[in-house]
């Protein structure tokens, strides 16, 4: 079994950190207990394309596009949450 890479290792943390990023917008829609001034096109817009990817991703032999696509989906649902909770 081949040692991945320094880019292979890099792509994989970097997958599954960027989409925890959202976290921040979660909680400060959450402290304001108000989201008007987020788009709804806008996360609901994000938030189908992560869908319509998922079936790509899960198939994909490439585990960085995998991981990518599982925990950007996993947690910007939570945005899309709080910004229909709070819309």
């Amino acid at each position: 079994m081949r040692m991945p890479s320094f880019i292979e290792k890099l792509g994989w943390i970097s997958a599954v950190v960027l989409p925890f990023w959202n976290i921040p917008l979660i909680i400060r829609i959450e402290r304001r207990k108000s989201s008007k001034d987020m788009s709804l096109a806008w996360a609901l817009g994000v938030f189908a394309c992560l869908i319509g990817m998922l079936p790509s991703g899960l198939q994909s032999t490439d585990p960085v596009f995998k991981a990518f696509t599982v925990a950007n989906l996993a947690i910007f649902s939570g945005v899309v949450v709080q910004v229909l909770r709070y819309r």
